[in-house]
C-alpha cells in the first residue's frame, strides 16, 4: 500500500492537520520551514503525540547553511536529525532521507514535508514541482505514506501533484484580523511587504540590526526603509519578530527570535480569501 496516490496529501505545514494523517511509530520529516525543536513541540498538538521514533532532515538551519551535513541522535527522545542548511540542493536532500531508510521494513515508515512554499520561494516553483516527484519516485515503494505540506505561494502546477488539504494557521489567523481591525495602516505594510520582509530577515548577518540595516541586505527591494520598517513592526505584533532592548533610537530587530514558521503561517493568512485590507 506504500506509495499509492491515495496516502499523499498536501496540508498546512504546522496544522495538526499534517500530522494527523500519520499512522506509522516511525517517521522521516523534511523541514524546509521549520526548525526541529519547533518541529517536534508541534507533536504536543495531536491526540496521539510524538512517533516513538523520528529522524528528521533540517533544510531551514540559516547560520550552518554551507556547512558539512552532521547528524545527531537524542535517544531519549527517539530523534535523530541531521542537518543539511539552505543552501543543500534537492539530490542531497533526498540522500539524506534515504539514510534514514536504511535497514527499516520497508512500508513501516511516514515520510512528511512540513512545508513545500519556502523551497517554491527560494528556488522557484519549477524546482518546488520537482523536488515533489522525485521524492514520490524515490520513496514510493519504502515509505508507508507520503505527507506534503504548504503553507503560502503553492501553484496550482505545485497543487496538482498532491491530493490538497489546505489550512491556514488559526491562531495566526486571528492575530492577522486582530491587526487589520487594529491597525489597518501597518497590517497595509504587511500585506505588502511581508514576503520582501522575510528575505530580508534571512539574508541580514547583524543578530540585532535597525530595518535600514535589513533593507540594505535586500537585492532590489520593493520597499524603503521606512516602509520596510513599518512592515517589520507589524511582524513584531504578529509574533514572527521581536525587537531587542529599549533604546532612545531607531528600533533594533532581534533576529535571534526569528520565527520563520510563524512567518510563513502570517503569509498563508494574509493569502486567505477571508483577510482583506
Amino acid at each position: 500500500m506504500g506509495g499509492s496516490d491515495d496516502a499523499v496529501r498536501l496540508c498546512c505545514g504546522d496544522e495538526p492537520s499534517l500530522r494527523d494523517g500519520v499512522v506509522s511509530d516511525r517517521v522521516v520529516s523534511v523541514l524546509f520551514g521549520t526548525d526541529v525543536e519547533a518541529w517536534r513541540r508541534g507533536w504536543d498538538r495531536t491526540a496521539a503525540g510524538p512517533p516513538a521514533r523520528e529522524a528528521a532532515v533540517d533544510v531551514n538551519d540559516i547560520a550552518r547553511s554551507g556547512a558539512a551535513a552532521s547528524t545527531q541522535v537524542v535517544p531519549n527522545n527517539g530523534l535523530a536529525y541531521t542537518v543539511l542548511g539552505r543552501d543543500a540542493d534537492s539530490e542531497r536532500v533526498l540522500d539524506a532521507v534515504a539514510d534514514h531508510f536504511d535497514g527499516v521494513p520497508e512500508g513501516t515508515v511516514d515520510l512528511l514535508v512540513d512545508d513545500l512554499a519556502p523551497l517554491a520561494a527560494r528556488e522557484g516553483v519549477g524546482a518546488a514541482v520537482a523536488f515533489a516527484d522525485r521524492l514520490r519516485e524515490r520513496f514510493a515503494d519504502e515509505a508507508n505514506r507520503v505527507l506534503l505540506g504548504c503553507s503560502a505561494e503553492c501553484s496550482a502546477e505545485l497543487l496538482s501533484r498532491v491530493e490538497a488539504v489546505v489550512d491556514t494557521d488559526a491562531a495566526a489567523t486571528a492575530a492577522v484580523e486582530r491587526l487589520s481591525r487594529d491597525d489597518p495602516t501597518t497590517f497595509g505594510y504587511v500585506r505588502r511587504h511581508w514576503a520582501e520582509a522575510r528575505r530580508g530577515i534571512e539574508a541580514c548577518d547583524r543578530n540585532y540590526p535597525q530595518s535600514k540595516q535589513v533593507h540594505a541586505a535586500l537585492t532590489d527591494p520593493e520597499t524603503t526603509p521606512r516602509t520596510l520598517g513599518a512592515t517589520l513592526s507589524g511582524l513584531v505584533t504578529l509574533g514572527a519578530l521581536e525587537t531587542w532592548g529599549d533604546t532612545v533610537g531607531p528600533t533594533r530587530y532581534d533576529l535571534t527570535a526569528y520565527r520563520p514558521d510563524r512567518t510563513w503561517a502570517i503569509g498563508a493568512a494574509l493569502e486567505a480569501d477571508g483577510v482583506e485590507e
